[in-house]
């Protein structure tokens, strides 16, 4: 498996068209072949901090998916609502639980 982390810190009045945006994000990579999740979670003492985290099968499943549709207009839709660059983190999974 391959995973991805992504904190992005949001404008707090910007808070629900982000959450919006990831979620249409979200539904649509579920659909991809490749994922195999994605979670947006919602930082309990900073709330306009937010992690996604997203597994794919493969890193070329990862690949594919910065190249659709609905990854590239989430990052152009979200950029300026952000109060600094998203953070990334791309791992290979040692140990994964269903």
């Amino acid at each position: 498996m391959y995973t991805l982390t992504v904190t992005a810190h949001v404008l707090e009045n910007k808070i629900e068209i982000f959450l919006q945006k990831t979620l249409e994000c979200a539904l649509a990579t579920r659909r991809e072949n490749g994922n195999v999740r994605y979670d947006i979670l919602q930082n309990e003492d900073d709330t306009s901090c937010f992690v996604i985290y997203e597994v794919y099968r493969t890193k070329e499943d990862f690949l594919h998916h910065r190249k659709t549709p609905h990854s590239i207009k989430w990052k152009t839709e979200i950029e300026s609502i952000m109060t600094k660059s998203r953070e990334r983190v791309r791992c290979h999974s040692i140990y994964f639980s269903d």
